[in-house]
């Protein structure tokens, strides 16, 4: 099997720091290097995006090669032919694939049949994209990943990645979420077992009052829409607001539901960090797309 990224503890902690010691390289370079000339990169949609799709999209072109997408009325996966058929099919087509879907089940089975480099690029349980977007912020924000973070909101898919890279990297981190929405038991272990498992409250200003950074994201995810009204009585009290969150600067995964877990005052204030986070979602994935090439 090739390499592939399915989670972020997929990478040692000494590879997590090459992908983000290559992002950051090729971020600052301008030398017109193209490590990945003629190579294609499949891209599996399921869900629909915005940032996932342009940044892969782009950061294909800058780096020389060509991405596909291939939509739900593109591709049947899992339903006109098995899931293990279009993996091994799309493996003789593209040098690398990249799978948003819904059920993480999904890109475990293409991982396991394809023969080329499988990237999870968002499933219900795990978006470890997003978190190698997080890390190189945190560490361009600091220089270090000597921080404190505190995430407030839900315990979803983008928090349980960033609980595991946060372990990984050894920042200091405290999860606030409301009750019955913290982060998953098996989650909670792994990051114990890679030296960092995060503090858990139920109080978003316990876990904000030493933190250098405050994290949050959509309380009602893709999918979730018919749990809104309820969720959205659940998390009262856990909006990130500018008095919750100070001075410190605000990350945001994107996209946000103003007005619900961030106010349009925090996001729009000089402390939001966000679009430099979303800008790093392209270098993060350049820096993971050649280091895939390179295991080859």
């Amino acid at each position: 099997m090739a390499r592939s990224l399915l989670d972020v503890d997929d990478l040692t902690s000494g590879e997590l720091d090459t992908v983000l010691d290559r992002a950051a390289d090729l971020k600052a370079a301008d030398d017109g290097e193209r490590p990945l000339a003629d190579r294609t990169l499949g891209m599996i949609f399921e869900k629909p995006s915005t940032r996932t799709r342009v940044s892969f999209e782009t950061g294909m072109t800058q780096l020389g090669g060509h991405a596909i997408f291939l939509g739900p009325d593109d591709i049947h996966l899992g339903h006109g032919e098995p899931i293990k058929d279009t993996a091994r099919a799309v493996s003789r087509y593209v040098d690398v694939v990249m799978a948003r879907v819904f059920d993480h089940a999904d890109v475990v089975e293409l991982a396991e049949y394809a023969t080329v480099p499988v990237i999870n690029g968002l499933t219900d349980d795990a978006h470890p994209c997003q978190t190698l977007a997080d890390l190189l912020t945190i560490r361009e924000q600091f220089g270090s990943f000597d921080v404190d973070v505190a995430w407030v909101g839900d315990g979803n898919n983008v928090a349980q990645s960033f609980v595991l890279g946060a372990a990984m990297a050894g920042i200091d981190l405290t999860v606030a979420t409301p009750e019955g929405y913290g982060i998953d038991a098996d989650v909670l272990k792994r990051a114990a077992g890679l030296g960092g498992e995060p503090e858990t409250t139920h109080d978003p200003d316990a876990a904000v009052a030493d933190a250098d950074l405050v994290y949050t994201d959509v309380w009602v995810s893709m999918g979730q829409e018919d749990e809104r009204e309820r969720k959205l009585r659940e998390f009262e009290g856990f909006q990130v607001t500018t008095d919750l969150l100070g001075d410190r600067p605000l990350m945001h995964c994107l996209p946000a539901h103003r007005g619900e877990e961030v106010t349009d005052e925090a996001l729009e204030s000089e402390n939001a960090i966000v679009w430099d986070q979303a800008e790093n979602r392209m270098h993060a994935q350049n820096g993971l797309l050649v280091w895939l090439a390179e295991q080859a």
